[in-house]
């Protein structure tokens, strides 16, 4: 299904990056080693390289790392692109200094609670894990994402898969999107940073 939405040469969800990661992006490293999950067309993925970090975007979707391989070309910069359906991906333990997960509420809350569980395991200690998605009254606006409140996020919800982690930013809000055909107008967006604790000395 996604490789059909992501046929054709436009970019469903544009080519410029979340409001939300270029707000937050300050916050990792310089060179950061970063991990995006479900990258779609690649809008994050490059606009983080860009920054000079050293991005692996996993994708299901060849449609989606085609245009993403484009996009990278364009702007001059590499992105290591993995062909991979995401609850099949090798979660290495601290092999990232972040992951990002924008917009990635496709699976049912199982699907999502290995998910979140592999970007703990993946994160080295302080590493950084960025989310971004839509809060349940999203459905009501119909604007994007999957037409099922309970694949939405809460912030309760988030404070309990990433308990012990240092809670950096967490809130719940609307506004209004322009990201592509894919996410425009009114939306309810729930976005969370949040750093993995470090071993007591």
């Amino acid at each position: 299904m996604w490789n059909e939405r992501y046929a054709g040469d436009d970019y469903l969800f544009g080519t410029e990056p979340s409001a939300f990661l270029r707000r937050e992006a300050a916050r990792l490293p310089p060179g950061a080693q970063v991990l995006s999950v479900a990258e779609g067309e690649g809008r994050n993925a490059v606009w983080l390289a860009g920054q000079g970090h050293e991005v692996t975007a996993v994708e299901a979707a060849p449609n989606a790392l085609a245009k993403a391989w484009r996009l990278a070309e364009a702007r001059g910069v590499s992105v290591a692109l993995c062909e991979a359906d995401i609850e099949r991906w090798d979660w290495a333990p601290g092999a990232f200094d972040a992951v990002l997960g924008i917009f990635i509420q496709f699976g049912d809350r199982a699907c999502q609670d290995r998910i979140f569980a592999g970007m703990r395991q993946t994160l080295r200690p302080g590493g950084l894990v960025l989310l971004q998605g839509y809060a349940p009254r999203q459905v009501e606006y119909g604007t994007g994402g999957p037409g099922d409140p309970e694949k939405m996020y809460t912030e309760p919800l988030l404070r309990e898969r990433f308990a012990g982690f240092e809670i950096l930013m967490l809130r719940d809000y609307d506004t209004e999107l322009a990201d592509g055909p894919g996410h425009s107008g009114r939306s309810a967006l729930v976005e969370m940073v949040a750093r993995k604790p470090r071993p007591e000395a």
